[in-house]
């Protein structure tokens, strides 16, 4: 495990500002299970938004679910609003092939029907396998396929990355 040369909260700065001229009066921020909660729950304040944000869960609508089962109940999908007619920002740490933003739409639709669905992430990665791609990146970075770029968080709220040597 080695540390990237990112700086994750400069990267939330640039994030912070990216998703203003995303938010509409009846915007939502629906944060990605665990680092794309972290981001929204800090945008949530910084931007002063009234409400709660949301947590969604990508488990039960991933196309490895039999591969990886089920996650612990602390990745449950959390959303204290209605979802019909509201215009939801999903945010996220990473984003890599996609597959976690299509199960994500996939649950957000079993709650309801959205006015629509935007996406800010930190880091886009490339390398999609599904045409995604988000209205705000607040980088974009290459990495070998073998490689995973993670965010973590301090007890005192600091962001960093770490880049992790997938096994083969």
């Amino acid at each position: 495990m080695s540390t990237l040369n990112l700086d994750a909260d400069a990267l939330y700065a640039e994030l912070l500002t990216g998703v203003r001229p995303l938010l509409q009066p009846d915007t939502s921020l629906v944060g990605i299970w665990s680092g794309g909660a972290w981001l929204a729950e800090r945008l949530q304040a910084d931007l002063g938004l009234a409400g709660q944000h949301g947590v969604i869960s990508s488990t039960l609508h991933r196309d490895d679910f039999g591969e990886r089962g089920l996650a612990a109940t602390t990745d449950a999908t959390h959303l204290p609003f209605a979802i019909d007619g509201r215009h939801i920002l999903l945010i996220d740490d990473v984003l890599y092939t996609g597959r976690t933003i299509r199960a994500v739409i996939n649950e957000l639709f079993d709650f309801g029907r959205p006015a629509s669905v935007q996406l800010a992430v930190l880091v886009d990665r490339g390398g999609r396998q599904l045409p995604i791609q988000p209205a705000f990146a607040a980088a974009r970075v290459a990495l070998p396929a073998h490689q995973s770029l993670r965010l973590a968080r301090t007890q005192g709220g600091a962001l960093t990355f770490t880049v992790n040597d997938q096994e083969h």
